[in-house]
């Protein structure tokens, strides 16, 4: 008996506490691209407008019915749209997403990316490797930021016709404007997971980039890039 009443105050202890703390970047999101894909559900899972007075947000996704996409860089959104057959980047709030990704960041550490790292399939290996060398736990997602001149990038701005239910990752792609780019000066916001596959990542990759080229023209979902040879990756400061 006696010690059973011992065990009930350390059972009440163990009960009340505290969780291991989400990291500062915590990744959140609303929808899901299986729901996109699979249901057909293009309908709204978040408004903008609410996100508007949070500092130092990072996010992106698709425009609600998939009429564009999101980009969100320190709180300043790059909302891309196709308006009389013409590709429109505008920075404004007043919007819903199908499916948004987002964090907040304050403080970022800079690392030069190194020459020999080129490819789409390299760099998800090398974000990887600096997170964990920088005390980021890769088993939970992070978001991080590329900057500097891309070799090439292969974008794409979704504008779905919303009376077909049939969503393939090809039909987005050809839904609306896309092209490439080459030696232009891009910022770059991804998110890296390992965990969320057809959640905010596409089944072949733990990555999920937006891009905008530095002098406005362009702002879209990244598809394909060749890392430049001065390119920056930038990942969220753990302390």
């Amino acid at each position: 008996m006696k010690y059973a009443l011992l065990f009930i105050p350390l059972l009440f202890l163990c009960a009340c506490s505290p969780s291991p703390l989400a990291p500062n970047y915590a990744v959140k999101h609303k929808g899901a691209l299986k729901n996109i894909m699979h249901e057909g559900d293009i309908s709204a899972k978040a408004d903008l407008d609410n996100f508007e007075s949070i500092p130092h947000l990072y996010g992106l996704g698709p425009l609600e019915n998939l009429q564009g996409e999101i980009l969100i860089l320190d709180g300043v959104p790059y909302i891309s749209t196709v308006q009389n057959a013409e590709l429109k980047v505008e920075s404004s709030f007043t919007h819903k997403a199908a499916l948004f990704v987002y964090s907040t960041v304050e403080n970022w550490l800079s690392i030069k990316i190194p020459k020999e790292i080129t490819t789409y399939q390299e760099l998800e290996i090398f974000i990887e490797k600096m997170a964990v060398e920088n005390g980021i736990d890769t088993e939970i997602a992070f978001p991080f930021l590329l900057e500097g001149a891309a070799k090439y990038i292969d974008w794409h701005v979704v504008r779905w016709n919303v009376a077909d239910t049939e969503h393939t990752h090809e039909k987005h792609i050809h839904s609306g404007p896309h092209g490439q780019i080459s030696f232009r000066d891009v910022e770059v916001l991804g998110f890296y997971s390992k965990h969320h596959h057809t959640i905010y990542t596409h089944h072949t990759t733990n990555m999920h980039m937006h891009f905008r080229t530095k002098d406005g023209v362009v702002a879209a979902h990244l598809d394909d890039i060749t890392v430049g040879s001065r390119m920056t990756l930038f990942l969220p400061k753990t302390s």
